[in-house]
C-alpha cells in the first residue's frame, strides 16, 4: 500500500463561505484522485482575520470543507488555524492506493487519447465576479462544477486502466498537459474545436476577464509548444485560464476511451469529453490543433 500526501489553500472565490469551503476542500482532494489514491485523513488549513470577522463565518467555511471531506469517504482528524490579514482555508490530505491503483503523469503513451473531465473558464468566472461583471447563473453553475469532487472521474479511470492522469489547477490545460508530456517523453495534441467550456465563460473571456496567469501560464509554455493555423481562437484563450479544481485529465487506450467518457458522465461529470490525443515525442511537448 502506497501514501499519497497533498496539500492545498487559497482566499475566497465566492461569497457563500459554506460553499467556499466546498471548493477549497474539493480542490484540495483533487491531487489524491489524481493519483488513484483513496483519501483517509485531512487536516484544516486556516488563515482568519478573527479580529474583524464573526467566527461564525469560519464554522460555516469549515462545515462546507467537512462536507466535501465525508462525501469523499475521508474524515476530518483536525487542523491549524492562525491569525490572518485575509480568509485562507485548504486541507493537507492524506490517502493511500495499492500499486496497481497508482496513476501519475508520467506514463501516456502514444495512440492514447485524453479525456477532459470539467468544462474550463473557471478563471475567467471568478475574475469577472470578482469586478462585478459576472452573471449570477454563471457562477452557479461554474461553482458547482469547482465543488464536485474527482472521484467519479477517479473511479471511471481506473476501471478502464488510464495510462497517465493529471489535475487542471493553477497552470491551466496548457501547463499540466505540458508536464503530462514532458513526464511522459510525448507529445500531447490538444483540438482546440473540442474542449467543454463553462456557460458564459467564452463571453466574460471576450470581455477581458483575463486573470495574470493567463499571461505567465502562456508565457511559461511558449517555447514548448505549436499552434497550428487550424487553432480556435476562443479554445486557445481556455487551455491557459487557471483553474480552481479543475477536471481531470486521463490518457487513455483509444478503445475505452469512449467508455471513460460514458462512465465520468454517469458519475455526475457531464461535460466530460475527448480533447485530444498523444503522439510521439516531437520537437515540442504541446501541439493546438482545430
Amino acid at each position: 500500500m502506497l501514501m499519497l500526501l497533498s496539500l492545498d489553500f487559497f482566499p475566497p472565490l465566492v461569497d457563500d463561505p459554506y460553499l467556499f469551503g466546498q471548493i477549497a476542500a474539493a480542490n484540495s482532494l483533487s491531487d489524491i484522485f489524481a493519483m488513484g489514491g483513496t483519501p483517509k485523513t485531512a487536516l484544516n488549513i486556516v488563515g482568519f482575520p478573527d479580529d474583524k470577522l464573526d467566527l461564525e463565518i469560519l464554522s460555516r467555511i469549515m462545515a462546507g470543507g467537512a462536507e466535501r471531506v465525508q462525501a469523499a469517504g475521508a474524515v476530518i482528524a483536525g487542523g491549524h488555524t492562525v491569525r490572518d490579514t485575509e480568509i485562507k482555508y485548504g486541507l493537507s490530505v492524506t490517502g493511500v492506493a495499492t500499486p496497481d491503483e497508482l496513476m501519475t503523469n508520467g506514463d501516456a503513451r502514444p495512440g492514447d487519447q485524453l479525456v477532459l473531465t470539467k468544462p474550463l473558464g473557471t478563471g475567467f468566472v471568478t475574475t469577472a465576479f470578482k469586478k462585478n461583471r459576472c452573471p449570477e447563473r454563471v457562477l452557479e453553475t461554474a461553482a458547482a462544477s469547482m465543488a464536485m469532487l474527482n472521484l467519479g472521474a477517479c473511479e471511471a479511470a481506473k476501471a478502464v486502466g488510464a495510462s497517465a492522469s493529471t489535475d487542471i489547477t493553477g497552470f491551466g490545460l496548457a501547463g499540466h498537459a505540458g508536464e503530462m508530456a514532458q513526464s511522459s517523453d510525448v507529445t500531447v495534441v490538444i483540438d482546440t474545436t473540442r474542449l467543454p467550456v463553462l456557460p458564459g465563460a467564452a463571453e466574460l473571456a471576450a470581455a477581458g476577464n483575463h486573470t495574470r496567469a493567463s499571461k505567465t501560464n502562456r508565457s511559461a509554455m511558449e517555447s514548448l509548444m505549436r499552434i497550428e493555423e487550424t487553432a480556435d481562437s476562443g479554445g486557445l484563450e481556455m487551455v491557459f485560464d487557471a483553474q480552481t479544481s479543475g477536471g481531470l485529465l486521463i490518457s487513455v487506450d483509444p478503445d475505452r476511451s469512449e467508455e471513460l467518457v460514458s462512465r465520468c458522465r454517469e458519475s455526475g461529470a457531464e461535460h466530460t469529453a475527448i480533447v485530444g490525443e498523444v503522439s510521439e515525442k516531437s520537437d515540442v511537448s504541446l501541439v493546438f490543433t482545430g
